[in-house]
C-alpha cells in the first residue's frame, strides 16, 4: 500500500504527514522523540480497514519544521486541527500512543466539534509535577547524547538491558534504526515532547472529554497501573487491553490495534 505524504502551513511552520487509504478520516499521533515513520504499520493497517489516515510529524519531529520554543500538548493538537483544516476535513476521529495520548485527549477536549471519537493508546500519566520531573530525568539518564547534547544511537541490547520498559516486547533492528532516525532529526529538540507531556493535565482533560473514547493498554505498559484512575474521568468510555503488550504496541501489535480501533470506530 502507498503511504503520500506532504507539508501543511500551520502556526508552528510546516507540519510533515503522512496519509494512506480512503474513507472516514483517522488522525494519528505518534510517541516521544519519534514521528510519523515508526508508524507505518499502523497506517497500512488502518487503512487497510477502510479508513483515510493521517499521521502528522510534531513540530521540531520528523519532517517537520524545529520550532525554538517549548510547545505544549495543545498545540500539538493545534497542529492537527490546521492539518485537518488544510485538507477540508471538517470532523475525524483521534488516536496516538504515549504522548500521542495526550495530544489526542486534547483534540477531544478542546475541540469537540472537530473530533468524532477518541482512541488513546497506552496513556501515560504522571500523578504531579515531583513525579514528572522524576520520570522525564530517569528517561534522560537512559538517552544518551553525544558532546554536544546531540542524540547517540543505540542498539537493541542497550535498550533492553537499560530502558526495557519503553521497548517492546521484541524489538527489531529495523525498528530501533527507525527510532535512532528519528531522534537524530529531532536532535537537541528531543525533549520538546517530554516537556510539554510534563505539564499536561491529563485527568482534568480527560474530564472534558464527551465523545466515545476507546482506552487501548499494553498488558505490561508502565503507566497501566493508573489506567482506571484515567478513564474513570470519561463519561463514555471502555478500555481494552492487548495481552503481552507493552510500549510501542502501535508498532509491534499494529494488527491487534488497528482491529481493536476499527472495531470502535465502525
Amino acid at each position: 500500500m502507498d503511504i503520500d505524504r506532504g507539508l501543511t502551513k500551520t502556526f508552528a511552520g510546516h507540519i510533515h504527514y503522512r496519509a494512506a487509504g480512503s474513507g472516514p478520516v483517522v488522525m494519528l499521533t505518534h510517541i516521544n522523540q519519534q514521528s510519523s515513520a515508526v508508524m507505518v504499520e499502523l497506517i497500512r493497517a488502518l487503512a487497510g480497514r477502510g479508513f483515510r489516515v493521517v499521521a502528522i510529524d510534531y513540530p521540531s519531529h520528523g519532517h517537520s519544521d524545529h520550532v525554538d520554543w517549548q510547545p505544549a500538548i495543545e498545540d500539538y493538537a493545534r497542529c492537527v486541527v490546521e492539518v485537518m483544516d488544510a485538507m477540508k476535513v471538517a470532523r475525524a476521529h483521534v488516536m496516538g500512543e504515549a504522548v500521542g495520548a495526550a495530544v489526542t485527549l486534547a483534540l477531544a477536549a478542546n475541540h469537540p466539534d472537530r473530533v468524532l471519537k477518541a482512541v488513546p493508546v497506552n496513556t501515560p500519566f504522571f500523578r504531579d509535577a515531583a513525579t514528572a520531573k522524576s520520570d522525564i530525568a530517569d528517561i534522560q539518564r537512559v538517552r544518551p547524547s553525544d558532546s554536544t547534547g546531540f542524540p547517540a544511537a543505540r542498539t537493541i541490547d542497550y535498550l533492553l538491558t537499560n530502558d526495557p520498559e519503553h521497548a517492546p516486547m521484541a524489538p527489531t533492528q529495523d525498528w530501533m534504526d527507525r527510532v535512532n532516525v528519528a531522534q537524530f532529526e529531532i536532535g537537541r529538540d528531543r525533549w520538546q515532547a517530554m516537556g510539554a507531556l510534563g505539564k499536561f493535565d491529563t485527568l482534568g482533560t480527560a474530564a472534558r472529554v464527551r465523545c466515545p473514547t476507546l482506552m487501548v493498554y499494553g498488558e505490561r505498559f508502565i503507566y497501566g497501573a493508573h489506567r482506571d484512575l484515567v478513564s474513570s474521568k470519561i463519561a463514555d468510555v471502555r478500555v481494552e487491553i492487548v495481552p503481552g503488550g507493552r510500549f510501542c504496541i502501535t508498532w509491534e501489535r499494529a494488527e491487534d490495534v488497528a482491529a481493536a480501533a476499527a472495531k470502535f470506530l465502525a
